[in-house]
C-alpha cells in the first residue's frame, strides 16, 4: 500500500534506538542531537499470529507478514518552522508520511542529554506540536491568499477550499492541530492536497526505563491524560530493552521476555497499533508456496484488494473466491470449508473483511 509512519520527537528521546529495534537497519544512535541527518527508512513486519495458525492447516514454503514502512526522522527543536536545527528539512520528511509515531521521553536516565535540560514529556509534545502547527499555518496562509484571489475573480468552485482554509487558519492560530479542527466533507476534500502535517493521525509512544515498563510512571500518566483528550492511543515501550531483544537469536528471546515479565516484545504491540492507526486491515492468500498477509484499507472492495497484489488483478477482475480464517480453523482445511458451502464467490461490490482468505480470478 506504500503507507508509512514517521517516528518524531525531540533529539535524544530514543528515536534511532527504537528504529534500530524495529527494523534492525543499523541507524546511528548517539548521545547527541541530530545523530540522524537523513530519514532512515525500514520495512517492519506486522506480527499476526493467524499466519502461523493458517500454516498448521496449509503447509507452505514461506510465510510473509504484512509490511509497514517506518521512517526515523531527525529530531525537532524549537524554531524548526523557521529553520532552526534541521528545520524545513525535517518538516519536508514528515509531510511524506501517513501517520506520526510521537516518541516521548519518559525515562529518567541522567547520562543522556536532554536538549531542554529536564524530562517533561508534555513540554516536549507542546514544542513539537507548536512547530508543526506553525509550519501548517504558513502553508494554509499561502494557499488561502491564492485561493481567495481566484474566488473573488469569479471561480465559485473554490468556495469549499476558501471556507476550509479559513477554518484551518483560525484553528491553527488558536493552537489546535488540523486533525482536531472540524471540517465538513466537501471542505476536507478541498484542502486535502495541502498534506498538512498535523492532519496526520498520531500514536504517542512513551519510552521508559526497564524499571517502569510494567507499571509506568508519572510521565506516562501525563501523556495518557493528554492523549485521552485527543482521542489518541498510547503505547509504552523500553527502546533500550527492545534493541537488546532484536539482537538476540530467536531461540533466546522467550526466556529473556519471561525474565522481563513480558509476553511478547513491545514492538509487536507498537507495530499493531501503528497498523490500526492507519485504518488498515489484512486479508490472506494461501498456498503451498506461500502464505501471505496483504494490507488494504478498511471498506476496500474486492477488485481494489486484488490490485494490491498486481494491477492486472484489478484490471481483469472476474470474481473473488472467499472464506474466513475462522471457518478454516473450525473445519480444518479449505476442502472442508468448501464442502460445508462456506467458500463464497464474490463480485466487484464485495467489501473485504479482516481475515478473509481469498483466491482471485481474473483475465489478463
Amino acid at each position: 500500500m506504500g503507507l508509512s509512519c514517521g517516528i518524531v520527537g525531540l533529539p535524544n528521546v530514543g528515536k534511532s534506538t527504537l528504529f534500530n529495534a524495529l527494523t534492525s537497519a543499523g541507524a546511528l544512535a548517539a548521545n547527541y542531537p541530530f545523530a540522524t541527518i537523513e530519514p532512515n527508512k525500514g520495512i517492519v513486519p506486522v506480527p499476526d499470529e493467524r499466519l502461523a495458525i493458517i500454516n498448521k492447516y496449509q503447509p507452505t514454503e514461506k510465510i510473509i507478514p504484512a509490511p509497514l514502512e517506518i521512517l526515523d526522522i531527525a529530531g525537532l527543536v524549537k524554531g524548526a518552522s523557521k529553520g532552526e536545527g534541521l528545520g524545513n528539512q525535517f518538516l519536508g520528511h514528515i509531510k511524506n508520511t501517513d501517520a506520526t509515531l510521537h516518541l516521548c521521553r519518559c525515562f529518567k536516565k541522567g547520562d543522556v542529554v536532554h536538549v531542554e535540560g529536564s524530562v517533561d514529556p508534555l513540554r516536549d509534545i507542546e514544542i513539537i506540536d507548536t512547530e508543526l502547527m506553525l509550519a501548517d499555518l504558513e502553508t494554509v496562509e499561502k494557499r488561502l491568499a491564492r485561493t481567495e484571489k481566484q474566488y473573488r475573480t469569479g471561480d465559485k468552485t473554490l468556495a469549499n477550499a476558501v471556507e476550509g482554509a479559513l477554518k484551518l487558519k483560525a484553528g491553527l492560530g488558536a493552537g489546535k492541530p488540523v486533525r482536531l479542527i472540524a471540517l465538513n466533507d466537501p471542505e476536507r476534500d478541498a484542502v486535502a492536497d495541502m498534506h498538512l502535517i498535523t492532519a496526520k493521525p498520531v500514536l504517542y509512544v512513551c519510552n521508559v526505563g526497564e524499571e517502569d515498563l510494567q507499571s509506568g510512571n508519572e510521565h506516562v500518566e501525563k501523556v495518557r491524560a493528554r492523549a485521552a483528550k485527543e482521542g489518541a492511543q498510547v503505547v509504552v515501550i523500553c527502546a533500550e530493552l527492545e534493541a537488546q531483544i532484536s539482537e538476540m537469536p530467536e531461540a533466546d528471546r522467550p526466556a529473556f521476555l519471561a525474565d522481563a515479565g513480558l509476553k511478547e516484545p513491545g514492538l509487536h504491540s507498537l507495530a499493531r497499533a501503528a497498523f490500526a492507526l492507519l485504518g488498515l486491515q489484512t486479508y490472506f492468500t494461501v498456498g503451498p508456496k506461500e502464505i501471505r498477509a496483504w494490507t488494504i484499507p478498511k471498506n476496500c472492495k474486492a477488485p481494489q484488494a486484488a490490485g494490491v497484489i498486481h494491477t492486472d488483478f484489478e484490471r481483469g477482475f472476474i470474481r473473488a473466491e472467499v472464506y474466513s480464517f475462522d471457518d478454516l480453523v473450525k473445519h480444518g482445511s479449505e476442502a472442508e470449508v468448501k464442502a460445508k458451502g462456506l467458500l463464497r464467490s464474490e463480485g466487484k461490490e464485495y467489501v473485504m473483511k479482516d481475515g478473509d482468505i481469498v483466491h482471485f480470478r481474473f483475465n489478463v
